[in-house]
């Protein structure tokens, strides 16, 4: 008997370039795992449900957001996902899905921060992920772009007001 075939994952990544953030002022605000919705407004509820925050193996409950589609309105969409590598020298840390309604199965994500001359950095944030019905790679891409391109724009203004108001 011949197995079927599944389909090939869908792999991508998005990158931002930062001009006025250090990888050490961003790095922090990534690691805080449990709190990803003070940098993205379309995440309604993001919050630990197991472990310590940022420590590998904690987990979180993030709801109400635009990625994903398989019939369920944005504001019931919900995922756990669990924080399985935290590299803190290389600042590169990884997360995967281990339960949601929001059509991805076998989800891991990677999330870098590279210094980028002396004073800004590049976040890359790739994904592998099987392909999610109703939902085209290019449009899944397209959405990452976007969350990537709020959470950064909102981190680095944020590292602009703490430098300053500790000057």
């Amino acid at each position: 008997m011949e197995k079927a075939s599944s389909p090939e994952k869908w792999l991508a990544k998005v990158s931002v370039t930062l001009t006025k953030a250090k990888p050490d002022e961003i790095w922090p605000l990534f690691t805080d795992f449990f709190n990803l919705h003070k940098w993205l407004p379309t995440l309604a509820t993001c919050h630990g449900v197991h472990g310590n925050n940022g420590e590998q193996g904690c987990i979180r409950f993030c709801s109400g957001f635009s990625i994903g589609s398989n019939g369920v309105d944005s504001a019931a969409r919900w995922s756990k996902e669990k924080l399985v590598a935290v590299n803190p020298v290389e600042r590169v840390m990884r997360y995967e899905i281990v339960e949601s309604n929001t059509g991805f199965e076998s989800y891991v994500s990677t999330v870098k921060i590279l210094p980028r001359g002396e004073d800004g950095c590049v976040i890359e944030w790739s994904f592998t992920v099987d392909p999610v019905r109703g939902l085209s790679l290019e449009n899944l891409v397209k959405k990452y772009e976007k969350a990537l391109e709020i959470i950064t724009k909102n981190m680095e203004e944020d590292a602009l007001r703490r430098r300053e108001s500790s000057s």
